[in-house]
């Protein structure tokens, strides 16, 4: 159901992503109207968050029904304490095709009532809160002028980030996200001392009810978007084998890879901000993993220039690891719920040089008969179908492979690939679904399709 403004965009960009969901090959197969009404309706579901929360299981650690059952339990404590209701049920179901998922509906939008005390936070803090997060008190822009704890208040998310921070009122474009609990006086949250933390506004009537997985399970369930949790099982990680994360942060899909290993092996986790380094080594010891080795450094220049140099960091030889998995930094316009960007054109498009130098970087690092997957949280075709036509042209020694398992659409006509290339390519495609009424299909089923927007090519080295 649309209850959110599309996506807020420059112009510039909005006709650039027209252009390509209208392109000629698109056109032919599926023509004008059609081509139209998907890229309208891309554009409104990009707003609104997918109606079912993925959850990754650490079946490494436990059976999946046990942490099914325990993760029921503790959600059931949780909505027992926030719901005057005597009994609370938790639906919680299996993927039926990936052995490790855990799939809970989302209820919303709800019909709750706009209060007179308003609280204003940043589009990232309000698309979290639409997904089943509290607002901590970093995202928080704007507050009435003597709220203090405990008061009952209403949250707006800034769709162009034109708020101040610690303003006291706000009339620039902003929509309702639900009402909350204040924990946190308006003189604690906008402090100039020391920046407040923890959670500002405990949300008790979200738009849409999520429940929240802070400090629920944190070795066991691990929240992690559908495609995501995908991208690790069509990397296809055996024990024992030798493998590389290029862009890692924050290490959900390394530790994957490493669960998926039984943690056998080696997972070598780079990027370049150090902070984001730490994160991915503490969510390795959260999860009980050894196989992970985490390193700051640029993956453009990881490819070392001696082919003799043994080395446990990088850089490293060629033909150094069984498999890669290049998730590349991109545009993210797949990305819900988001309810506007302020992204130039320039800046769009600015992603495509970088993927290539990673590109480059990963075909020397893999072995010859090794596997690399692409993958990227976008939705053009850029940055997906034209980088793998790309990759086709300059690599020779690589050719497309089926993935396993396929539970998203086929790649997009536009970029110049056969209809047999398209179909072993996995792009899943929100707007193919959104608000399509197929009750008749089981629950996770109808969850394959309404994701984020991601994209996912598979190649051999041959």
């Amino acid at each position: 159901m649309s209850i959110f403004p599309r996506i807020s965009l420059k112009p510039e960009v909005t006709e650039y992503l027209k252009s390509v969901f209208l392109n000629k090959e698109v056109l032919t197969a599926v023509g004008h109207q059609e081509a139209e009404h998907r890229f309208h309706k891309l554009l409104s579901c990009l707003s609104h968050p997918p109606s079912y929360t993925c959850v990754r299981a650490s079946t490494h650690l436990a059976p999946l029904e046990e942490i099914r059952q325990q993760l029921a339990e503790e959600l059931r404590k949780q909505l027992m304490c926030s719901s005057s209701a005597e009994e609370v049920s938790v639906q919680i179901l299996p993927h039926p095709r990936i052995a490790d998922v855990l799939i809970l509906p989302v209820e919303g939008p709800r019909p709750v009532k706009q209060l007179g005390s308003e609280v204003v936070v940043g589009a990232q803090c309000g698309g979290a809160v639409l997904r089943g997060a509290h607002v901590f008190a970093p995202g928080i822009l704007g507050s009435p002028k003597y709220m203090k704890a405990g008061d009952l208040v209403s949250v707006f998310s800034d769709l162009e980030g034109k708020c101040t921070r610690g303003a006291t009122s706000f009339r620039g474009k902003k929509v309702f996200v639900g009402n909350g609990v204040a924990e946190m006086d308006r003189s604690t949250i906008f402090c100039t001392d020391e920046p407040a933390r923890g959670i500002g506004i405990r949300m008790v009537e979200p738009l849409y009810r999520s429940p929240s997985f802070d400090g629920v399970l944190p070795s066991l369930a691990f929240l992690q978007n559908l495609p995501s949790v995908v991208v690790g099982h069509v990397l296809g990680p055996r024990p024992g084998e030798r493998i590389l994360d290029m862009c890692a942060a924050p290490g959900g899909k390394t530790c994957h890879i490493a669960a998926l290993m039984g943690d056998q092996g080696e997972v070598v986790a780079l990027d370049r901000i150090r902070n984001k380094i730490d994160r991915i080594r503490q969510n390795a010891q959260m999860l009980h993993l050894q196989s992970v080795k985490a390193h700051c450094f640029n993956s453009t220049l990881a490819v070392s220039s001696d082919p003799a140099q043994e080395t446990e960091g990088p850089p490293f030889p060629p033909e150094s690891f069984d498999r890669v998995l290049l998730d590349a930094p991109c545009s993210g316009l797949g990305q819900r719920p988001n309810m506007g960007s302020t992204w130039s054109l320039k800046e769009i498009c600015s992603y495509q040089p970088l993927q290539r130098k990673l590109f480059h970087a990963a075909v020397r690092l893999l072995k010859k008969g090794g596997v690399l997957v692409y993958s990227t949280c976008t939705v053009t075709l850029a940055e997906n179908e034209e980088q793998v036509a790309w990759a086709l042209d300059t690599f020779p020694c690589l050719s497309l492979v089926p993935q396993e398992p396929h539970i998203g659409a086929e790649g997009m006509p536009g970029a110049g690939l056969p209809p047999e290339q398209l179909r072993l390519l996995q792009r899943f495609s929100p707007e193919l679904s959104w608000e399509q009424t197929e009750t008749t299909a089981p629950l996770p089923c109808r969850a394959d399709s309404d994701t984020i927007g991601f994209f996912i090519a598979k190649f051999l080295k041959n």
